[in-house]
């Protein structure tokens, strides 16, 4: 489990840089890895894109177990 909260973290990452960057850039990381341009989506993007959001999801409940727990936050 502790590999798949790892690789979740490092996804909603990815998409938080990417977000940076569309943000202060108007730069899409994900879409230049994936051949698109800007705004535009191809199968690989959305798949990239999904991940990204099924990760934060995933993410939520060790947010809730931080956030509940009584000593410092540290890696599982």
């Amino acid at each position: 489990m502790r590999y798949v909260n790892v690789l979740a973290l490092l996804l909603v990452i990815v998409g938080a840089a990417n977000w940076l960057l569309v943000g202060l850039a108007k730069f899409d990381l994900v879409a230049a890895v994936t051949g698109s341009e800007f705004g535009e989506t191809n199968p690989l993007s959305t798949i990239v894109y999904a991940l990204v959001g099924l990760s934060g999801l995933w993410l939520l409940p060790t947010l809730a177990r931080w956030l509940t727990s009584d000593r410092p936050a540290t890696a599982q």
